[in-house]
């Protein structure tokens, strides 16, 4: 069963609330390198917005510990080869793939070099690095924050933006991917308050997209 929240949940288009503040602003300029693979520029900023309502969402949750990691979840991909990315990452049994492995165990080493010059502690880099190893390989998640990310992660898959830039790294048509997503994802998300969203902008991408005349 996913886990559950009472507080009021956000489902309007993620565009409407991009990330807040500026707090991170300083990890963001020390990855600029590593947001150039894969689409990380648009993939993580996307994905934080997703994260920080995910957190209102569950006020319980540390939510710098989620912010931050979700921020740096995927900076690997910019230190690996990045023909291997879609050539490996995006077929096959692709969560088994070596690439994504590599991919957690680089974006771990950014965290370490990252965060402690920037005055982080490390018990909590720690506790970031625990999520980012094994966010995409691991079965199950260690901690609420650890599921947050997961969610958030997956989230910004479900809004047009992700589904134009994602549908082919898996060679799929839009309205494929959007069934795809729908069939393998939803079920995957942790969290009802990320299924709720997902289900939200789902709906709307297969109507922007026209995913019933466009197959």
């Amino acid at each position: 069963m996913p886990i559950d929240t009472v507080q009021a949940v956000d489902t309007s288009p993620i565009s409407t609330t991009p990330p807040a503040g500026t707090d991170l602003d300083p990890i963001w300029a020390k990855v600029v390198p590593e947001t150039r693979a894969r689409n990380n520029d648009i993939h993580l900023p996307i994905s934080l917005a997703y994260a920080e309502r995910l957190c209102a969402a569950h006020p319980e949750a540390d939510s710098l510990v989620v912010r931050v990691a979700i921020l740096l979840h995927d900076t690997g991909w910019g230190r690996v080869d990045e023909e291997r990315i879609l050539s490996e990452g995006f077929s096959g049994d692709w969560r088994k793939a070596d690439i994504r492995y590599e991919h957690e165990r680089q974006g771990c080493l950014v965290a370490e070099e990252v965060l402690p010059e920037l005055g982080y502690d490390d018990a909590f880099v720690a506790r970031v690095t625990a999520i980012i190893d094994g966010h995409d390989t691991r079965p199950e998640p260690k901690s609420l924050e650890d599921a947050l990310v997961r969610d958030a992660d997956r989230l910004w898959r479900f809004d047009h933006t992700g589904i134009a830039l994602a549908h082919g790294w898996f060679k799929l048509t839009p309205s494929a991917y959007m069934d795809r997503l729908e069939a393998e994802i939803i079920p995957e998300l942790q969290t009802s308050a990320a299924r709720r969203m997902a289900e939200a902008d789902l709906a709307r991408s297969r109507a922007l997209l026209k995913a019933s005349v466009l197959r």
